[in-house]
């Protein structure tokens, strides 16, 4: 019931207007910048989703469909391999759907699927493809016969899930204490972490890649989860949320003898679940998208993730676009369903964050 009052409420939100019983024009205004923004946000992955199931030749058509529209092939006796169809005016006026041979030059040469012995000549220009809506699902078949994509779905789901976890016990532990602990010095690593926050990523790549290799952390998934297991914005992030836990709590639990890992585990981070969650979902978009980090130290292609994997459909002279888009959508799809379970935490736990 609760559930659908506030259902109700979301809609009767959404719905109500500034005009008594007409939208006033400050609605229409609003109205339309939320439907700009929505087209551009969300057009461009309606268009690479749809685009997916298209082939490479449709993909090269000029104008491009919306929708995976590709011309009928015929089977015709006599010939190996499937005729495209047109359709055709003939210069006594009838319309009559061939298909074309060969083309020469301005000409096509078309013959009657059912009387294939008769042979068409017309100008390229007075011929209309005929065309159907047609789903190319080779595009996914193929992406498990050309990659190991299973391998390099595997490499990036461990990396990231691994990462994630790391990256929440460093920092909250690191955020527990600047925010619980009071001892000398305290405010002066706190600044000292958030003006980390000023240091490009670029300029510390090259000392990052000599710590790591001196580790002998190349080609493993430890040299990418390692260099990100603590950051800045996450100690930023817990330090402020966890200051709006009461002290009271923490010296009651001191009281009854609980140690400081049990204060930690048992009181402090189960308080603190809406921060982790909003920090969950930030770290798990940056390591499944991370591109640049994994490509320097990660050279052997069985240890790729998702995202080289894509970069390897980009050849020197030709670039695969169907399997290519196939595979983007495939990537795309566990970072959607987890921003989808988990969005409703970001504005909770950003929202009290900070709130004493």
């Amino acid at each position: 019931m609760a559930r659908a009052a506030t259902e109700h409420g979301a809609i009767a939100f959404l719905t109500r207007t500034r005009g008594r019983n007409r939208l006033h024009w400050t609605d229409w205004l609003t109205y339309g910048y939320l439907a700009l923004g929505i087209f551009l946000m969300f057009g461009p992955v309606v268009w690479v989703v749809l685009s997916s199931f298209k082939t490479q030749a449709q993909l090269l058509e000029f104008p491009p469909s919306l929708l995976p529209y590709g011309q009928v092939a015929t089977a015709v006796e006599g010939y190996d391999q499937p005729l495209p169809l047109y359709r055709v005016e003939l210069p006594s006026g009838e319309q009559r759907v061939l298909a074309q041979v060969r083309r020469v030059g301005i000409q096509a040469q078309l013959v009657d699927p059912e009387a294939p012995g008769e042979l068409v000549k017309v100008n390229i220009d007075e011929r209309e493809p005929v065309r159907a809506f047609s789903v190319a699902w080779s595009n996914y078949t193929e992406l498990f016969e050309l990659f190991n994509f299973g391998r390099y779905l595997w490499n990036s789901v461990f990396i990231t899930v691994t990462a994630t976890l790391i990256m929440l016990l460093i920092n909250s532990m690191a955020a527990f204490a600047l925010a619980k602990y009071d001892f000398r010095g305290r405010n002066a690593v706190f600044v000292l972490i958030i003006a980390t926050l000023m240091i490009p990523p670029t300029i510390v790549l090259v000392p990052t890649f000599l710590v790591v290799s001196e580790l002998g952390l190349l080609n493993t998934p430890w040299a990418v989860i390692w260099p990100g297991a603590a950051t800045s914005t996450g100690v930023f992030l817990l330090r402020q949320y966890m200051l709006t836990i009461p002290d009271e709590l923490i010296d009651a639990a001191r009281m009854d003898h609980a140690s400081e890992w049990k204060i930690y585990w048992r009181i402090v981070l189960p308080l603190s679940a809406p921060a982790l969650a909003v920090l969950a979902i930030f770290a798990i978009m940056w390591r499944w998208n991370d591109f640049l980090w994994p490509l320097i130290v990660l050279t052997q292609s069985e240890q790729f993730t998702l995202q080289l994997a894509l970069n390897s459909f980009s050849g020197e002279l030709a670039t695969q676009w169907n399997n290519l888009l196939a595979m983007t959508v495939l990537t795309l799809l566990p970072i959607t369903f987890v921003f989808a379970f988990l969005q409703r935490y970001i504005t909770t736990g950003i929202a009290t964050t900070g709130i004493k």
